[in-house]
């Protein structure tokens, strides 16, 4: 597919990826059923693709790690199985997301909280810098991994952790952590640069769930999702009718399905605008709370950040 990028930040953005792939970070992650820790290894249950990704990086050889959710799974409903239970008692360390983004496995997160290491990556993320959820001050929106400078602050957390479990090899998961900053010190340079080549006045990312609040405040995108920022929030009438008055009336060319969301509220938007004479298009499918397939691009962290920027860049950008 011909790029839509400026030739510049086109040569740009290669000569980061290339950086990043030369270091082996960029690979996909390992798929097929698991094989469990070689000896020495730290047993790691993540319960997320995002949060597993981090405990590789940190990690490296010295840890095995399983991931609960998978591509297309929804963080917000999902609920632990009797499997999911056994993974996690019997790991050695557990790492999560936080902020409530695993609603419905919180009891179970903290039982398990009071007999082992269960830790919540985004703790070190200072308070002032959370997107406020729901009107309360105690209550923050969870999905810190669109914006990759914030996702980078929780670098230091997996590494505590890590060396709490393994202190032998704390040396190594600190310069594993130095590593992995500057590589998405770089990525956040890189989305900076490819968002920037939309037009100002076309920079309106309309999704299916209020997800990147982040995203948008970092790269300066108007966001607006059909539903809260859970999806177990339902989209009203007057929601959906709003939206639709936005789309027309600012000629909002695309907008965007999730690939762990149902789509019916995004079909909603664009018979509704149609009924209004402006024609909608999908832009592309986006991946919000879920990475991609194992084994694939998208199935690592700077993949997904990568697909994500690459279809919202070139469905707004004419």
């Amino acid at each position: 597919m011909e790029t839509l990028l400026p030739r510049r930040v086109f040569v740009l953005l290669a000569a980061v990826g290339c950086l990043l792939a030369a270091c082996g970070r960029d690979a996909p992650s390992t798929g097929g059923a698991p094989t469990g820790p070689a000896e020495g290894q730290v047993s790691v249950v993540a319960t997320t693709g995002m949060v597993a990704d981090l405990a590789r990086q940190v990690a490296g050889p010295h840890a095995h790690v399983t991931v609960l959710m998978g591509e297309g799974v929804d963080p917000h409903l999902y609920k632990a199985s009797p499997s999911d239970i056994r993974a996690l008692e019997g790991a050695d360390l557990i790492l999560y997301s936080g902020l409530h983004l695993e609603g419905k496995m919180g009891e179970v997160l903290e039982k398990l909280a009071s007999r082992k290491a269960v830790v919540a990556v985004t703790d070190g993320i200072p308070r002032d810098r959370l997107m406020a959820f729901g009107g309360s001050a105690d209550a923050h929106d969870p999905h810190v991994w669109f914006d990759v400078s914030m996702w980078a602050q929780c670098l230091p957390t997996v590494e505590r952790a890590f060396a709490k479990a393994a202190p032998q090899h704390a040396a190594d998961f600190a310069s594993s952590r130095e590593r992995h900053a500057k590589e998405l010190a770089a990525l956040d340079a890189e989305v900076r640069a490819a968002i920037a080549t939309i037009p100002k006045e076309r920079r309106v990312l309309v999704t299916a769930h209020d997800a990147f609040g982040y995203f948008g405040r970092a790269y300066d995108v108007e966001v607006l999702g059909v539903q809260g920022m859970s999806t177990e929030s339902e989209a009203s009438l007057a929601d959906i009718n709003a939206l639709v008055e936005t789309l027309v009336s600012r000629k909002v060319p695309a907008v965007f399905v999730e690939s762990s969301v149902s789509p019916r509220n995004i079909e909603a938007l664009r018979q509704g605008a149609a009924s209004r004479g402006h024609t909608v298009r999908v832009g592309g499918s986006l991946f919000s709370d879920a990475m991609g397939a194992a084994g694939t691009p998208e199935g690592t962290y700077p993949g997904m950040v990568r697909h994500n920027v690459r279809t919202i860049v070139e469905a707004l950008s004419h």
